[in-house]
């Protein structure tokens, strides 16, 4: 069965192409065997389900009001084609529903690389997604995202809907994309109360609980009008945390032909579109879909140039270890996303996602900016430019964006009072001879920004801090047989809101945390042209919201080690475990989930409602 090999192997491969006498004698690790077949060679045995560890949507126990079968495609020779684009029907009036899943099926038998898709409504991206790599009996999964928050779009006529997923399909590889893509709309109203931030990795930075708040409101002197009474604080929250009235979607250039998506290729590659801002709009968040390939697929293990150069290695692999996507506003910095780092299923080691694929493989995160603060900027009825472009970037990163935008029913007024936005500071050390040596970079920002909106909602005030860390360390030894990674990104955001007497109405604080600790060794495999590889990960996704008394918080931790004995491009065998906890609270319910794989077969798949992860 061909797997992917990561191109980050290739580069350790040419390593040892320099050092292979100094390896000629060392023990090598014996192919392990493939684990027995639990069924007669006779018998053939049904696809297996692919998964991605993530917790329990509120409506997976409930019956849709709806449900609406938009496409069926099967992606054969895809690549280098537009979008498969169809039309969209909507709910119809009969259907009543206040939230909506999206349900993306694929099935797929044979030999193929992993592929990256993504699903688009008149250009607004609602998934980014990659593919499994399939075994000749087939392998199937669903990938199921809560999508209440494009309702806008949902619930709109003359919507078309897009999925890109480019593959190829010859004499070698085989194995065709059999996509289904449904909506189930839910009426929540009618089946009880329901917790509006049930995305993991989308915090508005708004939040706030109504526990809370009415305890803050008691306990406020000299009040004079606004959350004088309980309905207008009620009617602020349901105002802040809505879906969005009006989605626009920032990258439609070239969407008919390459798909809605900036095809980016180095750093100096500037995507930016001119957007009109309605003069109602009190609140404005960015959304940032991101996805990484090619030469930069593992950004975050790359050497710097000089050690390529140098060492003269046939590979594009390079500029050193640092990415951000950075948001510009009429080309003033705005804010930059540090992405989480996903890795595909034929990444690191492919026998690792068999069949539980790595964090975000099957949905990518993506991450919000919220640009309320900035409204100062756009309000004044004219176009403005919103441009993305990746820091250090080598080709070639898909990037996009939705401008999620919130409508008053008069004008709002804006302004600006303090901003500071600078660049990431970044220090760089590098110390290398041959092929041994140490990559280290460090980054820091700290962002401060004030300013008041000014609607039917009273006039607030909001102060913006942020404060974040970049570190990433590689080493390389035994004359580049030996690499290890150490890898962090930390972010913590405190946003404190005041009203037009100067009384608190909320108060918010994230923390996001990434670390990724990868280490690997290769050497001369057992026979001619093979290769022993030992691999080691250990990858954590932990985000957190709170206020004073509840807590919203992501914690999903990973750990695999394995080894592969490789030809080419092939796995020929090895053997493999991965090991991943999950914990998610929204501050009323706790779902955790503990999944450990050996060889390919689940040993353990347990849930629970108990989490300890912030507590």
């Amino acid at each position: 069965m061909k797997k992917k090999i990561p191109n980050f192997f290739f580069l350790i491969l040419l390593l040892l192409s320099f050092t292979s006498q100094i390896h000629s004698s060392q023990h090598f690790i014996k192919p392990p065997t493939k684990k027995p077949n639990n069924y007669a060679d006779d018998v053939t045995p049904p696809p297996q389900e692919y998964f991605q560890v993530t917790h329990s949507l509120p409506t997976d126990n409930l019956v849709p009001s709806c449900t609406i079968n938009s496409l069926t495609h099967s992606f054969e020779n895809t690549y280098n084609t537009p979008p498969v684009t169809v039309p969209y029907t909507p709910p119809p009036t009969s259907c009543l529903w206040s939230h909506a899943v999206l349900n993306f099926h694929v099935e797929i038998a044979g030999e193929q690389y992993d592929r990256i898709a993504g699903v688009w409504m008149n250009g607004v991206e609602i998934l980014r997604t990659s593919t499994a790599q399939p075994t000749e009996n087939g392998i199937f999964w669903n990938v199921r995202k809560d999508v209440s928050k494009y309702t806008s779009i949902l619930s709109e006529d003359d919507v078309t809907l897009s999925v890109m997923l480019e593959n190829i399909v010859n004499d070698e590889f085989t194995g065709i994309y059999h996509v289904n893509v449904t909506f189930e709309f839910y009426d929540m109203n009618r089946n009880g109360n329901y917790n509006n931030n049930n995305n993991a990795g989308l915090f508005p930075l708004s939040m706030v609980t109504k526990r809370n708040k009415m305890k803050e409101i008691s306990n406020l002197k000299n009040r004079k009008v606004l959350y004088s009474v309980e309905n207008d604080y009620n009617n602020l929250i349901n105002n802040l945390n809505k879906p969005a009235d009006l989605i626009v979607p920032v990258s439609l250039a070239n969407g008919e032909e390459e798909g809605y998506w900036f095809r980016i290729q180095n750093e100096s590659d500037v995507m930016e579109t001119d957007i009109g801002i309605d003069k109602r709009t009190y609140k404005a968040v960015l959304e940032v879909y991101v996805s990484f390939h090619g030469n930069d697929e593992f950004w975050y293990m790359n050497p710097s140039d000089s050690y390529v150069e140098v060492n003269n290695l046939d590979t594009g692999r390079a500029h050193g270890a640092y990415r951000e996507v950075l948001v510009t506003i009429d080309g003033q910095l705005v804010g930059g996303v540090v992405p989480f780092p996903v890795i595909f299923t034929g990444g690191i080691n492919p026998l690792f996602w068999e069949p539980v694929v790595s964090i975000g493989a099957f949905d990518l995160p993506s991450y919000d900016i919220d640009i309320t603060p900035f409204l100062g900027l756009l309000l004044d009825g004219k176009k403005h430019s919103i441009g993305l472009q990746v820091a250090d970037g080598i080709s070639f990163w898909l990037v996009d964006a939705n401008l999620h935008m919130w409508f008053d029913s008069k004008d709002v007024k804006a302004e600006i009072v303090k901003s500071k936005v600078p660049a990431m500071e970044i220090e760089r050390k590098y110390e290398f001879e041959r092929l041994d040596g140490e990559f280290e970079i460090e980054g820091e920002r700290e962002i401060v920004v004030i300013s008041w909106v000014n609607s039917t909602m009273g006039n607030l005030s909001t102060e913006l801090n942020l404060k974040s860390k970049f570190k990433n360390k590689i080493k390389y030894k035994d004359q580049g047989a030996k690499k290890e990674l150490d890898h962090s990104y930390k972010k913590k955001t405190k946003v404190k809101t005041t009203d037009e007497f100067g009384n608190v109405v909320g108060k918010t604080k994230v923390k996001i945390d990434y670390p990724l600790t990868v280490e690997t060794e290769t050497l001369p495999g057992p026979e001619q042209g093979t290769s022993v590889m030992t691999t080691k990960l250990e990858q954590e996704r932990s985000e957190k919201v709170s206020d004073d008394k509840d807590t919203t918080g992501l914690s999903h931790k990973q750990s695999c080690d394995g080894t592969m004995v490789v030809k080419g491009k092939e796995v020929l065998s090895g053997s493999a475990d991965n090991h991943q906890d999950y914990e998610y609270t929204d501050g009323l319910v706790c779902y955790s989930r503990k999944v450990d794989v050996l060889n390919g077969t689940i040993v353990t798949d347990v849930t629970s409602s108990n989490c300890n992860m912030f507590y």
